[in-house]
């Protein structure tokens, strides 16, 4: 016969909008254990596995920390507690966190009362009220968390007592938290049950979780005009956001796969927010409310490509494009390894030619040409690491692009991910020679502006940037001390003719505006880069950049930079806020008109 030996899950904090999968371990009645489901239209033997969530209601609910959601509430700010909308914003655990949170808080005050402006007298009265809040009048404490505060992770709750309502609210083995189960306790039940009569068999296996509280929404990140040019002067697209006419914007991320996501090498950041259920929903959830015209994403596993990223991109309106890395270094299941995925809105592009570069076919190449055949095999293995390219060329849709003058307006975007080894500072030159080789050919067959995206693990500055933005190396670089195999002579040939510049660089190079100064304190003045895109306990700089073609393209404004008042003060990336290491980059363009070149 069926019976169940142990339930667990994975997580033990449950949060809204992240699906929770309990680990179900049964017997079989062949005395096999197993973790395969045995749902109700399949049954085995004459028996199979109902499921039931419930909500715990208590006559006491916990209100959680906006800020810190894994912390119970003890204040709740006046002007937010009377409108809806702001109602979830409004609760803090400590005087301090609403005074640390108050910066972002207060703007939350202003745009309340903007949208209201028929209250005027209301509004500034409330905003008066609450803005005292920074001169230490803080807000009302909640009444409903008078006395001892509630265990906020119970180590053991009793089962239904007089004080206690189950409210059941599924009926599979699966459960995505709603806003409704925040502050509660959930409980999962697990029974075997006989097929013809639908009875339960012995008792239920349960699990209680602890409170579910809702997902931590980060500071929201501004586009910032960096050209002198009115963003808000555009025009408002189909989804709401502001544009300039004929502009499109780009973004980079390396999202940070699952696979590389390890307890151990992110131990400071809590286990539920570095589990892959949670990242997954707010790495989309980022994503989609850039609304970026082109996504290129680095470190995407295949299997979640197919499953998740590709299939929710596109209910928003995107194509996708994808290049796994190959597999003659990693070893597991090709479905885990990572590549590079590109992303566009069809109402704004259309696909015309896509190519992929895989470095290690170039290094076969390369060895084949250069390198003796004792020495072949050494040579592979420094050379060969998996790495690849991908390359899209697409035709615009939108503004003054269309077609009339007979001339597509393409645009070809490069999306890479480069070797992480430090210690290989030649491979790491040699890939970013190699994929600027290959973009100078498509240059060269057509009049196209060109962007280079990625993760290209070197810091500004060194080698593999330098030949980017300078289009050479300086040959007393130290980095062309590492050299074993030769790849890197003459030192001559490392040149490019594409006149690539950094998007970033454009907070340094900008003419002075208004507030642009706490954007440049962000930059290295040094390298006109970010101070960092990579943020761990054991590392902190810039390793992902956006490089445009400056003859064919202008950048119009950039995505605000992080500081150490964006991200938690008591940790560093992934956080729960943020769910990769990296950063997003993102840059909006204007082809420049035509011109013969």
């Amino acid at each position: 016969m069926l019976s169940v030996i142990r339930v667990h899950l994975p997580s033990e904090i449950p949060i809204v909008g992240c699906e929770l999968t309990p680990y179900v371990l049964v017997r079989r009645p062949d005395k096999s254990a197993a973790t395969e489901d045995v749902p109700e239209s399949s049954p085995l033997e004459g028996y199979f596995l109902r499921y039931r969530w419930f909500r715990v209601q208590s006559d006491k609910k916990v209100t959680i920390c906006s800020v810190h959601p894994t912390e119970q509430a003890t204040l709740q700010c006046v002007f937010c507690s009377k409108r809806p909308a702001l109602v979830s914003k409004s609760y803090h655990c400590s005087p301090k966190c609403f005074t640390d949170a108050w910066q972002h808080h207060k703007t939350l005050h202003e745009r309340a009362a903007a949208e209201n402006g028929n209250n005027e007298e209301d509004n500034n009265n409330d905003l008066s009220r609450a803005n005292s809040a920074a001169s230490g009048v803080l807000a009302s404490t909640l009444s409903s968390l008078n006395g001892p505060p509630t265990p906020f992770y119970p180590s053991s709750i009793a089962q239904k007592n007089g004080g206690e309502t189950l409210v059941e609210v599924g009926g599979c083995k699966t459960y995505t938290p709603t806003a409704d189960d925040i502050g509660y306790v959930l409980k999962f039940e697990c029974v075997v049950a006989v097929a013809e009569s639908k009875q339960s068999v012995g008792h239920p296996s349960t699990i209680m979780t602890s409170r579910v509280i809702p997902a931590p929404s980060p500071r929201p990140r501004r586009l910032i005009p960096v050209n002198g040019a009115d963003v808000v002067g555009g025009h408002l697209d189909q989804d709401g956001r502001i544009q300039s006419a004929g502009s499109f914007t780009v973004l980079s991320y390396n999202i940070l796969s699952d696979t590389s996501a390890s307890s151990e090498l992110y131990s400071y950041c809590p286990t539920w927010a570095l589990s892959w259920p949670y990242r997954r929903q707010n790495l989309l959830r980022e994503i989609v409310a850039y609304r970026a015209d082109v996504v290129c994403l680095q470190e995407v596993q295949s299997d979640h490509f197919h499953e998740i990223f590709a299939p929710e991109l596109d209910k928003h309106g995107y194509q996708a494009l994808y290049k796994r890395k190959t597999n003659e270094v990693l070893s597991g299941s090709t479905s885990a390894i990572d590549g590079c995925a590109t992303f566009f809105r069809r109402d704004r592009f259309a696909h015309v030619k896509k190519y992929d570069v895989e470095f290690n076919k170039a290094a076969q190449s390369l060895t084949e040409a250069i390198i003796p055949p004792a020495q072949k095999r050494s040579a592979l293995n420094r050379l060969v690491k998996d790495n690849i390219a991908l390359i899209v060329v697409l035709e615009a849709k939108f503004g003054n692009h269309q077609p009339t003058d007979g001339k597509r307006q393409l645009i070809c975007v490069a999306n890479t991910h480069v070797n992480v080894q430090q210690e290989l500072k030649d491979v790491k030159l040699w890939q970013v020679h190699t994929l600027l080789k290959g973009l100078e050919k498509i240059a060269a067959s057509a009049d196209i502006p060109m962007l280079v995206c990625g993760d290209f693990n070197t810091l500004p500055g060194s080698a593999p940037h330098s030949l980017l933005v300078y289009g050479k190396v300086d040959p007393q670089h130290p980095d062309l001390l590492v050299d074993p195999l030769g790849i890197l002579r003459p030192q001559t040939k490392l040149t490019h003719q594409l006149p690539l510049v950094s998007a970033y660089s454009s907070f340094v190079r900008s003419v002075m505006g208004i507030g642009l100064e706490q954007h440049r304190r962000k930059m290295d003045l040094n390298t006109n880069e970010p101070l960092f895109t990579n943020c761990t306990r054991d590392f902190i700089g810039t390793h992902d950049y956006i490089f445009y073609t400056a003859d064919t393209l202008m950048v119009e404004s950039l995505l605000e930079l992080l500081d150490e008042d964006g991200l938690r003060k008591d940790t560093a990336l992934p956080s729960p806020e943020w769910s990769s290491s990296h950063i997003a980059l993102l840059a909006e363009f204007r082809c420049m008109p035509r011109t013969r070149r």
